[in-house]
């Protein structure tokens, strides 16, 4: 079990402050970041929690996943690790990648 923490389904309106106090009642909070879109700046209702031990993320998991935070249900879990990723070589398909026919 990681001490680093998947937080999902966050409040637009929720800050780094409002989620480092939440998971404090869980425990030591080492690092709280909620992530954002680069190119507006917008909360995109996800972020990340590092908890100072594997005990005290576990009992963030079990007392905070699927409670109510800011009016919504948020969802805790283990964060897996990032996959690293290429730029400008994935293809996404879309309009432009159909087969003749309409298939792909």
């Amino acid at each position: 079990m990681g001490k680093k923490l998947y937080v999902g389904n966050v409040s637009f309106q929720a800050s780094e402050d409002d989620l480092r106090e939440l998971f404090a009642k869980a425990g030591e909070v080492v690092s709280a970041k909620l992530i954002t879109d680069p190119a507006t700046g917008r909360a995109r209702g996800f972020g990340f929690v590092e908890m100072g031990s594997d005990a005290e993320a576990q009992k963030a998991i079990s007392m905070l996943n699927s409670t109510s935070f800011m009016e919504r249900n948020i969802i805790v879990s283990e964060a897996k690790p990032q996959e690293k990723r290429e730029r400008g070589t994935r293809d996404r398909g879309g309009f432009g990648n159909k087969r003749p026919g309409g298939r792909r």
